[in-house]
């Protein structure tokens, strides 16, 4: 690249707006947002978020009219496109670009095309989620370890990339991400793999959102709570003795039961 293109060529940054509370926006990401000529988002960030940003500067690379998904191809050939017309572009992300938002896929585009980017961390939901819903994924008296898997996988095809086996045998805390459609079958592969029935599960859904909500069970239950509460996306699942954690603080704890909390 020559300095003169170099030099006209604008800069892309890969923000993580954390898990959709505005006031839990880092300060740079906050500052992007304000000063970017184009923000390509999803429906993750969330509504209070997204609001925060000109309808001029937005671009829906999420759900399209009909169901589908923008393809990611579409995403990062976008990327490049923008900052050769020399703009200042932010790819915000739900919670942080790096944990499962193929934020490691367009900083590689990004690079195979020569565009200057840089990485902003959010707080990613898998430890919020479950730190506002009064669920700490780690406790000194409970487990040393956790675990972040993506809930999109079958857990029942023959090549799954996730190993419930090691996973119910580490017995350590599972998160599951975007895991709430196939929650019957990994629950049953972690059954099947040996993990107690009685394992205290939490589903924490639109964590720090105002419509937040979090329901309770164990390992043999929570697909009926989750179909008895009509728990949506996005939501979080806890797995592990951690989520008993949330029924002992529960009383104190603000800003988080909305009535059909369970």
């Amino acid at each position: 690249m020559s300095n003169e293109t170099a030099e006209t060529i604008g800069k892309v940054y890969l923000v993580g707006s954390g898990p959709g509370d505005p006031d839990l926006l880092t300060v740079k990401a906050t500052r992007l947002l304000e000063t970017a000529d184009v923000v390509l988002h999803d429906k993750l960030p969330g509504p209070e978020i997204l609001s925060l940003i000109p309808e001029h500067k937005r671009e829906d690379v999420g759900k399209r009219a009909g169901g589908e998904w923008t393809p990611q191809e579409y995403t990062n050939n976008r990327l490049v496109t923008l900052a050769l017309e020399g703009k200042t572009v932010v790819r915000l992300k739900g919670g942080d670009p790096f944990v499962f938002g193929r934020g490691g896929e367009e900083m590689e585009h990004l690079a195979a095309n020569e565009i200057p980017f840089e990485v902003v961390p959010g707080i990613t939901s898998a430890i919020a989620g479950p730190g506002v819903a009064g669920i700490p994924v780690t406790h000194r008296d409970h487990v040393s370890s956790v675990s972040f898997v993506t809930g999109h996988e079958d857990p029942t095809k023959d090549e799954s990339a996730i190993d419930w086996q090691a996973l119910a045998d580490t017995g350590g805390t599972l998160v599951v991400l975007m895991g709430v459609g196939k929650l019957p079958l990994y629950t049953q592969a972690l059954l099947d793999a040996g993990m107690s029935p009685e394992t205290p599960v939490a589903l924490v859904e639109r964590a720090t959102w105002p419509t937040m909500r979090t329901v309770t069970g164990t390992l043999s239950t929570i697909v009926s709570v989750r179909d008895e509460h009509e728990i949506e996306p996005p939501a979080i699942t806890v797995i592990g003795d951690v989520a008993a954690t949330r029924d002992r603080v529960l009383s104190f704890l603000e800003n988080t039961s909305l009535p059909e909390d369970t």
